[in-house]
Parts: C-alpha cells; sequence; structure tokens
C-alpha cells in the first residue's frame, strides 16, 4: 500500500522546494539531537545510578573538553540554520519592487477574493494559475487576519488589514493543489479552503478571456425570472455579475459561478440542488457567514437557482 507524501515533502515550485529542504534540514538536526540527549541521559543514568553503599560523587569544577562542544557545536548549529534560513528567504521572497502584481487575493470573512488586474477578471475561491511563469501575488485582507497557504506550492503569508503582503510563485506541475486559511478568522475558518488550479499557458489563457466575458443571458423565461429577482432584490447590492446591474462588492464576485467547482470556499459541491439549499438557509450550511435569510418562495429561489446555474 502506497501511502502518498504530504504536499511540503513533495512541493510543485522552486520555491516549496528551497523552503523543503530547509524544514528537512531543521528535521535531521533536531533528530540527532534528540537521539543525542537521549543516549546521555540513558548512559549518565546506567554509569552514575547510586547504590546503597556509595557516597557523596566526586566533583570536577570544570572540564574545558567537554564544555567547549557542548558551547560551540550548538553555537555552530544555530550560526548555521540562520545563515540558511536567510538565504533562503532571500530566495524565496525577494521584494517585490515595481513589479505589479500578476494576481491580487483578498481574503474575507468567509471567502477569497481572486483579481486579475491585466484582464478586468474577478472571480472567487478556486485561483487559477499557469505553470512555468514568476507569478507576484499580492495578498491583502478585507477584515481580518488571514493567512495564506498552499503546502505543495511553498511559502504562507499573513494577509493583514490595510497592508499589501506579496509572494513569488513559479508553479512547476500542472494539477489541482489544495490549501487553506492558516490564521483563525473567526466561525468559519475550517471553511475558508483554497483551491490553486495549475494550468498549461495556453489553457489559463483561454480560461482568463473566457472569464474577461460578461455574464451570459440567463436561458429560458425560469432562469430570465431569476434574474430579475437578482437585480430587484438585494442580492445585486453585495454581489457583483458583469454585464448586468448587479455592482456590489460585499461578496463573491459572480459573473461565472456555474464554472466553479464548489460553493462557499469548498463547503459543498457546485450543484442546483446546493444553491437551492444554501438560498432557503444560509446560516444552517455556515452559520456565521454575511449572507442573510431572505423568505422567498420556493418558486424564488428555485428560479435564483436556475439563473445562478447558467452563469457560465
Amino acid at each position: 500500500m502506497n501511502i502518498p507524501l504530504p504536499p511540503m515533502f513533495h512541493p510543485s515550485s522552486p520555491e516549496g522546494s528551497l523552503i523543503g529542504k530547509l524544514g528537512n534540514g531543521f528535521l535531521i538536526a533536531a533528530t540527532a539531537v534528540t537521539i543525542l540527549v537521549i543516549g546521555l541521559t540513558i548512559g549518565i543514568i546506567r554509569k552514575y545510578r547510586q547504590s546503597k553503599n556509595d557516597g557523596e560523587p566526586s566533583q570536577t569544577p570544570g572540564n574545558r573538553r567537554l564544555e567547549i562542544p557542548m558551547i560551540g557545536v550548538p553555537l555552530l548549529l544555530v550560526t548555521v540554520f540562520f545563515a540558511w534560513s536567510m538565504r533562503t528567504m532571500n530566495a524565496v521572497q525577494p521584494g517585490a519592487g515595481d513589479h505589479p502584481p500578476d494576481v491580487i487575493i483578498t481574503g474575507h470573512q468567509w471567502y477569497w477574493e481572486v483579481v486579475y488586474p491585466s484582464a478586468s477578471v474577478i472571480t472567487a475561491n478556486e485561483v487559477h494559475l499557469p505553470v512555468g511563469r514568476r507569478l507576484l501575488l499580492q495578498l491583502n485582507s478585507g477584515d481580518v487576519i488571514h493567512d495564506w497557504w498552499v503546502p505543495a506550492l511553498g511559502g504562507k503569508m499573513d494577509m493583514i488589514p490595510g497592508t499589501d503582503n506579496h509572494l513569488w510563485l513559479t508553479i512547476r506541475d500542472t494539477g489541482v493543489f489544495d490549501g487553506a486559511c492558516s490564521e483563525f478568522c473567526g466561525q468559519q475558518h475550517a471553511w475558508m479552503r483554497i483551491k490553486v488550479i495549475a494550468q498549461p499557458p495556453e489553457q489559463f489563457d483561454r480560461w482568463l478571456a473566457s472569464q474577461s466575458a460578461p455574464a451570459q443571458a440567463p436561458a429560458g423565461r425560469f432562469a430570465g425570472f431569476g434574474q430579475s429577482l437578482f437585480l430587484s432584490a438585494s442580492c445585486a447590492s453585495c454581489h457583483r455579475i458583469k454585464g448586468t446591474g448587479a455592482n456590489g462588492r460585499a461578496g463573491p464576485d459572480l459573473t461565472h459561478l456555474a464554472e466553479r467547482g464548489t460553493l462557499l470556499a469548498g463547503r459543498m459541491v457546485n450543484d442546483s440542488a446546493n444553491l437551492v439549499a444554501w438560498l432557503t438557509d444560509p446560516q444552517k450550511i455556515k452559520p456565521g457567514a454575511r449572507m442573510p435569510r431572505f423568505i422567498l418562495a420556493r418558486d424564488s429561489i428555485d428560479a435564483l437557482a436556475a439563473y445562478l446555474t447558467h452563469l457560465q
């Protein structure tokens, strides 16, 4: 039976590899020190254990042959790991300089807003990135402190209100990489998952071009009724749907909602049944979420779900 290694032991970025090597160095050194301490402890207990007829053991006021390595070896280890850590930090996280961010990610309670400035694209929760390109991520917070961490992709970074933090990233492998907010940020912290979808550059460029397009017009009268409800009710005050009168920014952008695999930052699969459940009673699904419960008739909720499932 093959047990897969945790993502941090199988990095998919150069930054992750450098951090992984440093972590392995710390692990090896810590293991060696632990074994040494346990061995010395057992040896000393066996050699100097007291019997009934033992008197006061002889006292040794000083022993340079012992004291020099006791002080020198730990000092050498600290010096080596300090220099190694600084070198890794400089390699992984050089300054942003005048380089504009390729992606701006903002943490909210409890979802991720993702902006691609070059294409004027805004999406949520699922972060599409191209492989083989060196990217600069700008990380912000819209409310409390969050923390961005995708173990397979290397470094983690705090997201602090009012502060622009940056993270360089070069993804080597295509695939889907999972992460999570790693700073406790409130009641739904556990359901603030990250999904990075790493794509070949040409596939990413096609995806980005499709995301820059406005939302599709609703197909059919029922979905059209759902759009009218969305725009006339409070939905449009909190959510944005490009190409319509909905320009809210308090909640996630829904322009291409139907293309996302999950809802609510990984809380549930994105399908019609789950949309209906969410619209019926948001607080039952994700207690503490900013989405209020609207008392709507079932046909109105079904119409809203029908409209949202057409936003591709």
